[in-house]
């Protein structure tokens, strides 16, 4: 992941730089710890017990060990949509789903590749297949992701953006 000063001195990417099938960077994270996952779970003030208790989540839940929650996957694709458009592109849609548990000790990579590339109303549209993939290769939240980019000499994303009615 770049550090917040990467990310405050970060080269605008346009959409004339970007191809179809063109990989993203890839964000590494990892291992989870039992702490990353409680930290989450006291900062939403989400108190189910199969995200901080192991005997629970395993004798009771009969689950591998304590699990991240879906919501920690929700903010961290955004994150590295965000992370990837900016300073002046715009992350307007995402979807993905939740296919995969999240246990401590995964080393995790996000990832996304640019599926197509259009223009419209004089806009740089980018689509992407997205992803949380575990060292196994699992996949864990598959999804899709349409991203915004400036063009070199044209047209900047307006901000905030609303899709033009056609």
């Amino acid at each position: 992941m770049p550090t917040a000063r990467e990310l405050r001195n970060k080269q605008q990417l346009h959409w004339e730089d970007v191809l179809e099938d063109q990989q993203l960077p890839d964000y590494c994270i990892g291992p989870i710890t039992t702490t990353h996952i409680f930290r989450w779970s006291a900062a939403i003030e989400n108190w189910h017990r199969i995200h901080y208790d192991k005997e629970f989540a395993v004798g009771h839940d009969k689950l591998p060990d304590v699990l991240m929650q879906g919501s920690w996957k929700q903010s961290i694709i955004p994150q590295y949509l965000k992370d990837w458009v900016l300073p002046e592109g715009w992350v307007w849609k995402a979807s993905f789903q939740h296919r995969a548990m999240l246990v401590p000790g995964d080393l995790l990579t996000v990832w996304g590749r640019v599926i197509r590339k259009y223009e419209a109303e004089d806009l740089g549209y980018v689509d992407l297949e997205i992803g949380i993939k575990n060292q196994a290769n699992t996949e864990s939240c598959p999804g899709f992701a349409t991203v915004l980019l400036p063009f070199r000499d044209g047209r900047k994303v307006p901000y905030p953006f609303i899709k033009p009615s056609q």
